[in-house]
């Protein structure tokens, strides 16, 4: 895709991100929510409205949206209340999802986002709302085997959904998938969802159109729900889609926003491109009104203060402590703090132990890193603690080992469980004294007197010759002691 600046429109996108909190119950009911039972097995009287039922508020789901509002910086009412959206699918039967419209439990906060590369400003999204309702079940179309019939599983009808509600900010698919990026984080850090796309955790809805510059003056194009979208990265190519699609169409049929009213369309990965569903509804349609079995929730100030204070450090925080703490670059801050708060702890304290930040990043980056994607283990399980790591980078900063023998002795401490000494020990890798190293050095020189010659006519790299045959001589010589020590008896001759 072309960057924005090229292209003869301006994107804007608001998401519409549902978050599965991470509950054991429902939000009304204490039916399970935990994924992969059998169909229609986790249901009550409550989930599928049976006559006489009534639903009673699931506490700590009201108390994880809470936690994620507070995060998301938005203003916190004293007073929020229970609404039914009307409406009528197969997946829904009691013929209304209980949502939350004109005083939902948070509102106007905002999150920001930025792209460590630079491929965009660091910018700080607007989020309209971010409000606690009740899933819907699940439909299971049957196209493939061509039956074309439908089953509905009614498992996951009732589970609490906390729904964040951006304005149109996002000006690229790539903001767009930035957000997504920069939300998941932090949602895991606060652990209220583990944000499972896969399971349905979290689902994302994306509505887009153009602002297109034209010698009348700018017009909009009509505004297009996109859904279906199972990945961050089907979001990014969903939207650059849409974006052209739009942008064709209008010069085909010149209709405008206040022309054709919303669509919803479906994203097709396999063909990637987009479909139309249906007319979007608008609230009108769904005949909100007040829930009259559910009390209103209070909030108070005391409550909400509190829950600010025990947010913990988040992802951004972090980032800039870690930059201004170790003196390591914001795109090594973010691969840290992107791979979870047990890995940024393990870089802060691998960090201190070995004194200098930015060896222990790039240590961190090209070996631990690989290591636990080979293995499959994550950092907890990691072979090797961070004070025994922090030993063998020591040992690299004091000469006893180059870079190239020392993941030969990471490897030792993988697999064998031995700290730095015992590993350099069984691989008979021992520190090469300074006399000895002089010692070496000069029976090189002696050896090689045209090389002598090269370097004292300027040619300093044909020292480099000398490295491979003292290695030969020694295994455990430092490359670069090598290099300085022959420079250093050539210039004195």
């Amino acid at each position: 895709m072309k960057g924005t600046a090229e292209l003869p429109y301006k994107i804007l996108v608001g998401l519409e991100v549902h978050v599965q909190l991470k509950t054991r119950t429902k939000l009304f009911s204490r039916s399970s929510t935990a994924f992969g039972a059998a169909p229609n097995t986790q249901t009550s009287p409550v989930d599928i409205g049976l006559p006489g039922s009534l639903p009673v508020m699931n506490r700590h789901a009201y108390e994880l949206a809470l936690r994620t509002a507070a995060a998301l910086n938005c203003e916190i009412p004293a007073y929020t209340k229970w609404d039914r959206k009307q409406y009528f699918y197969p997946d829904l039967p009691k013929g209304y999802q209980i949502s939350q419209y004109d005083l939902p439990m948070s509102r106007e906060g905002w999150l920001e986002i930025s792209d460590p590369k630079g491929a965009f400003e660091p910018k700080r999204v607007r989020i309209i709302r971010a409000h606690l309702e009740e899933d819907a079940g699940k439909s299971m179309h049957d196209e493939a085997a061509g039956k074309a019939d439908s089953r509905i599983d009614l498992n996951r009808a009732g589970t609490p959904l906390l729904e964040i509600v951006t304005y149109p900010d996002l000006s690229s698919p790539q903001e767009a998938k930035a957000f997504l990026t920069e939300l998941k984080l932090l949602l895991s850090y606060l652990d209220v969802s583990d944000c499972n796309m896969e399971e349905g955790s979290l689902r994302v809805d994306a509505n887009v159109n153009l602002h297109v510059p034209t010698a009348a003056g700018e017009i909009a194009t009509p505004l297009v729900e996109v859904k279906n979208m199972n990945s961050f990265r089907s979001v990014e190519r969903a939207l650059a889609y849409e974006a052209q699609r739009q942008y064709e169409v209008w010069r085909e049929t010149g209709k405008t926003k206040a022309d054709v009213p919303k669509q919803t369309r479906g994203w097709d990965d396999q063909a990637q491109v987009t479909r139309g569903q249906r007319h979007k509804e608008e609230s009108s349609d769904y005949r909100y009104f007040p829930d009259p079995d559910l009390c209103p929730v209070i909030a108070t100030t005391e409550q909400v203060e509190e829950v600010r204070r025990n947010l913990g450090e988040l992802p951004a925080a972090l980032r800039s402590r870690l930059e201004a703490e170790y003196a390591v670059t914001r795109y090594d801050a973010d691969v840290m703090v992107n791979q979870g708060r047990p890995l940024a702890a393990y870089f802060e304290e691998l960090a201190r132990g070995c004194g200098d930040g930015k060896q222990a990043g790039n240590w961190i980056q090209q070996d631990v890193l690989r290591t636990l994607k080979e293995t499959g283990a994550a950092i907890e399980a990691f072979p090797i603690p961070a004070a025994r790591l922090a030993e063998l980078l020591k040992a690299v900063q004091q000469g006893q080992l180059d870079n190239a023998r020392a993941r030969i002795v990471f490897g030792e401490m993988l697999t064998g469980g031995l700290s730095t000494g015992e590993a350099m020990q069984k691989l008979g890798i021992e520190k090469v004294e300074s006399t000895e190293l002089e010692e070496l050095c000069r029976e090189l020189l002696d050896q090689n007197p045209r090389i002598v010659a090269d370097v004292k006519g300027g040619k300093e790299k044909a020292v480099g010759a000398l490295i491979g045959q003292a290695r030969k001589k020694n295994p455990n010589v430092n490359p670069n002691d090598v290099r300085a020590k022959c420079l250093e008896l050539i210039a004195a001759e």
